[in-house]
């Protein structure tokens, strides 16, 4: 099986509708998928009709945004209830912060001489309200301030460049609450891109796993070789089960649905954990 547990559309911050990621990755051959838009449950209803179009399993999912000791980092929810009304609730209360930090963001940015972002970045944004990093890397990207979106995101966007802004979003004991309460399985996004020594990321699992968490991402889009090897040995260390996830955002914007090598086979993949 090609199953691929993490990916996004235009209902957040993808370049493609619900419905055209998972034909793109039933094209692909990905054979069991999983939306997993950030802070959003709004894609899950077109994709999960164009899975039953292309005859391959899909699984609600979401990516919410967690500020844990001051850096954010992302848990999957998987198999969720989209119409769990602590989940959604929950969910809102994240999304309400998004415009606000991207005024800020086109605020640096116009400071530095790059003027009209907020509204470049608003404009790529399908829905206004999920108004993104991702965007923003788009339109600089566009108006030839860098290369391509790796480059803005790596030159414009992160701690200590011009277009970073700090943000608060949900707690970690929050996130895991809404997911396993909503029926979900917990996984921790691609923790290779968080930039945390290894006694902040052993602290940062054995809390996610004493909250509730059930897996955490071995083989994914942003990882490298040695990364797969790195968290794999840790998933197996902290007694969690491993996902695979391309984290697919659009053409050309990273890794593909469905083009990551397996698992270890030592790991327990999440898809065969209970309630999966």
């Amino acid at each position: 099986m090609n199953i691929d547990l993490h990916c996004h559309s235009s209902a957040s911050d993808g370049a493609l509708a619900p419905g055209a990621v998972v034909r793109r990755a039933y094209g692909r051959g990905v054979t069991v998928l999983a939306l997993t838009d950030h802070d959003q449950l709004g894609g899950l209803e077109e994709a999960r009709a164009a899975a039953v179009e292309c005859g391959i399993a899909f699984v609600d999912g979401v990516e919410v945004s967690v500020t844990w000791r001051g850096t954010t980092v992302h848990v999957v929810g998987l198999r969720v209830n989209r119409l769990d009304r602590v989940l959604q609730a929950g969910l809102e209360q994240v999304r309400s912060g998004r415009v606000r930090r991207a005024k800020l963001i086109g605020e640096a940015l116009a400071a530095v001489g790059i003027e009209g972002c907020f509204e470049g970045a608003l404009a790529l944004a399908e829905n206004p309200a999920m108004v993104s990093r991702t965007h923003f890397a788009r339109f600089l990207a566009q108006q030839g301030a860098a290369a391509d979106t790796k480059a803005v995101f790596r030159d414009y966007l992160v701690p200590g460049k011009p277009g970073y802004v700090p943000h608060q979003w949900s707690e970690l004991a929050d996130a895991l609450c809404w997911i396993t309460g909503a029926g979900g399985i917990a996984v921790l996004a691609h923790p290779g891109r968080y930039g945390l020594s290894a006694s902040a990321l052993g602290e940062l699992l054995a809390e996610f796993k004493d909250g509730g968490g059930d897996a955490i991402e071995t083989v994914t889009g942003s990882h490298t070789r040695g990364q797969y090897r790195e968290f794999s040995e840790l998933a197996r260390h902290f007694g969690l089960a491993a996902s695979r996830g391309s984290d697919f955002h659009g053409p050309d914007e990273g890794a593909e649905l469905g083009s990551l090598p397996a698992l270890e086979a030592s790991l327990e993949p999440v898809w065969r954990r209970p309630g999966f």
